[in-house]
């Protein structure tokens, strides 16, 4: 367990004049408040705020952001008020811990709500003071070290959520030894068997890998030191989870995986140093083609730098190395928290390093919902990136992916609203043109282009997404509200009155508040996309008309009773329409439905009623006066399916699959297989089947083949 004067030792190593009596007093009133609670693992409580202060001071924070740390629990696991914690330890920590009390004191009705929600006050939050970020960093930091105390559901629940949101915030903010324990110890919970085989593998080569690594580094501080350069070699074992991500990638074994061992060179020096260790590299051992980054010239918008090759090793492997300075060094592992200093309370700012918060803040106004602005800002806090130049040489980075329209609105949103072509490298490019890195892009616009819904088909970054919906979004309401005015008032005129008349009275005022609208344009748009009907408000303005006898409507049976009359032949497809078995039916191929699928009827003039899956695509689409309800009658007649298998293109795995299928007792019509780079291959298979319990079966059979990556059903 770690010690108080464990963390004042450490805290002094680096900032001699601490607060040490700050801290002294918050670790004392944090023991009185928690003593009696137990963590999970049955420690006491204490535990927990005493290793977060730990990490905080791992990153070389002040004193006020650890002693918020110590207390950052207090508020809303004790009797505690925000108002006690001002008046005892100032304004400042009080602050922070309330910025952290407020995400976490929130119910919501979803897990997804509530993970959405959280995410928006934390930005909102830590868009005031970073360290609340921070130390909600180190929070979930401690806690995912002791996740195996947690009951398996909400292990993965937890697990899932740091790899989708606190791993990507940790790369963001530079803090790269964080960001690599967060995905290690997210990836050992949610995969554990996956995790498991690949431990047991690795053991193997590990004295292996101990060896080759005292040996490349024995090399390599040879030729450095006869250079003049003085520097620090580390060798490591790369973490599961990137070495799983890389095989996911490429589709392969961890036995076709070689350049597992990573090194790092950081020199003594400047900027120069770390180029001419490169070279010296480069001479020892020749680089691969296409993979040397530099990150120095251009550097990562988390402000990190260093110099990436991989290189051809001792042994004929591939191997990867690092190179940078002692600072840019500090940089890389503390991020922001190497360059922030506070002064009096207040935290020094740096635009460019947070220039990221402030665009993701200016979106979290234009989105309101919260799933919404989760999915948005996923996309933009996720590692990969491309740099390209602007015609002046700014460079702009952008997410790997990333369009020329993309570059548009990076540019500024009025660029991206109004982009109507791009050049990239001199040449005209379509604006889905996707940019690769050095390109050089141009943005053309005229006022008269406007955003385009098609548009979200393929923008990546979360900047383009969110301001080409809310564009949209305001000029679909925009014609709603136009066309809902000229409903109202063509039914207005049919009772004798004047839209212009009854606005300039004020008399829809009264109806807008009774329905909880902001206002008559609101009013308005309701009318055009028919939520409220133009005749109720005309009977609301004046209840003395009398309303016209409506005709009955026919029923569902008489509506479609011409058609169901057509075609009386008994059907063989296995389906009731309306009741009926026997209606001319015909099944959508856009969705392929098969027994046991949920299914919709919609009814076609002249050509009976096509079926299709409740999940289509299309169901979102079609009218809902024409559809009708239908079920599967029970019987065995079997329907065409499509399925994708992607595996790896190994011998004997293509028989083994269609063995799988054979053995099951299906027919397979037709296949279709293409192998491509990297060792991978796409089999697709037409087959018959009964129902979508045995094509589950099947599916599932074939994803346990040895190789094979995924199963999944086509539709369309």
């Amino acid at each position: 367990m770690l010690r108080f004067n464990d963390i004042a030792d450490r805290v002094l190593e680096y900032d001699a004049e601490c607060d040490l009596e700050l801290l002294q007093r918050a670790y004392v009133y944090t023991a009185k408040v928690h003593e009696g609670q137990e963590r999970l693992s049955g420690e006491p409580y204490l535990v927990h705020p005493l290793e977060v202060a730990g990490i905080l001071v791992d990153m070389r924070l002040d004193a006020v952001t650890i002693a918020a740390g110590l207390l950052h629990d207090t508020v809303e696991d004790t009797l505690t008020t925000i108002d006690e914690i001002k008046r005892l330890f100032g304004e400042d920590v009080g602050f922070l811990v309330e910025g952290l009390t407020k995400i976490a004191k929130v119910e919501f009705s979803s897990v997804r709500e509530r993970q959405a929600e959280n995410f928006r006050k934390m930005l909102v939050a830590m868009s005031q003071d970073i360290r609340i970020l921070l130390i909600k960093l180190a929070d979930r930091l401690h806690n995912m070290r002791t996740v195996h105390f947690m009951v398996e559901g909400k292990a993965q629940r937890v697990s899932q959520e740091t790899t989708e949101i606190y791993v990507p915030l940790a790369h963001r903010l530079g803090i790269h030894w964080m960001k690599r324990e967060l995905e290690d110890l997210a990836f050992r919970t949610n995969n554990p068997t996956v995790a498991a085989e690949l431990e047991h593998n690795l053991h193997g080569r590990h004295a292996e890998s101990e060896e080759y690594i005292d040996e490349v580094k024995g090399i390599l501080d040879a030729r450095l030191r006869d250079a003049g350069l003085v520097a620090e070699i580390t060798g490591r074992l790369k973490d599961l989870a990137s070495i799983h991500a890389k095989m996911e990638r490429q589709g392969t074994g961890l036995d076709k995986i070689y350049d597992v061992v990573a090194f790092r060179i950081v020199l003594d020096g400047e900027t120069g140093s770390v180029y001419h260790a490169l070279g010296l590299v480069h001479s020892i051992w020749p680089p691969v083609a296409g993979r040397f980054k530099d990150y120095i010239a251009l550097p990562k918008t988390n402000g990190y730098q260093s110099l990436h090759t991989t290189v051809i090793g001792p042994y004929g492997e591939r191997m990867e190395v690092q190179l940078r300075t002692n600072v840019m060094h500090m940089g890389a592992e503390l991020g922001i928290a190497a360059h922030w200093k506070y002064k009096g309370g207040d935290a020094g700012k740096d635009e460019q390093k947070f220039d990221w918060l402030r665009q993701l803040m200016e979106r979290q106004g234009e989105l309101d919902d919260p799933h919404e602005f989760l999915d948005v800002v996923k996309v933009d806090l996720f590692p990969d990136e491309v740099f390209v130049f602007t015609p002046r040489g700014d460079v702009i980075s952008l997410p790997e992916g990333a369009t020329a329209l993309d570059f548009a609105y990076a540019i500024h949103s009025e660029v991206g609203d109004h982009c109507s072509g791009v050049r990239v490298n001199g040449t005209q490019r379509p604006l889905s043109h996707q940019l690769q890195n050095g390109d050089t892009v141009e943005a053309q616009t005229q006022t008269q282009q406007s955003p385009k819904k098609d548009w979200l088909e393929f923008v990546v970054s979360g900047k383009a997404r969110a301001r080409i919906r809310h564009s949209v979004r305001e000029a679909e309401n925009a014609r709603s509200r136009e066309l809902g005015r000229g409903i109202l008032e063509r039914e207005l005129r049919k009772a004798g009155l004047s839209l212009a008349r009854v606005l300039e009275k004020g008399e829809l005022d009264d109806i807008v508040r009774r329905q909880g609208r902001g206002n008559v344009d609101e009013l308005f748009a309701a009318v055009g996309y028919g939520r409220v009907a133009a005749k109720d408000l005309v009977r609301a303005l004046r209840p003395e008309l009398e309303p016209e006898a409506p005709a009955p409507e026919p029923t569902r049976r008489q509506r479609f009773g011409e058609i169901f009359r057509r075609d009386k032949r008994t059907s063989s497809t296995g389906i009731r329409v309306d009741g009926h078995g026997d209606v001319m039916v015909r099944f959508g191929q856009c969705c392929a439905p098969l027994p046991g699928d949920e299914i919709v009827g919609f009814v076609t003039r002249g050509r009976g009623v096509t079926i299709h899956s409740r999940e289509c695509r299309l169901t979102f689409e079609l009218d809902s006066d024409r559809m009708i309800d239908v079920e599967w009658e029970s019987g065995g007649i079997e329907r065409r399916v499509r399925i994708r298998v992607t595996s790896r293109d190994e011998p004997g795995l293509l028989a083994n699959i269609t063995r799988t299928i054979s053995s099951a007792g299906i027919n397979i019509s037709g296949a279709d297989i293409d192998t491509h780079e990297g060792g991978t291959a796409t089999q697709k298979f037409e087959l018959w089947v009964e129902d979508s319990k045995k094509l589950a079966a099947l599916m599932k059979d074939i994803g346990r083949i040895k190789g094979v990556q995924s199963v999944e059903r086509v539709r369309g």
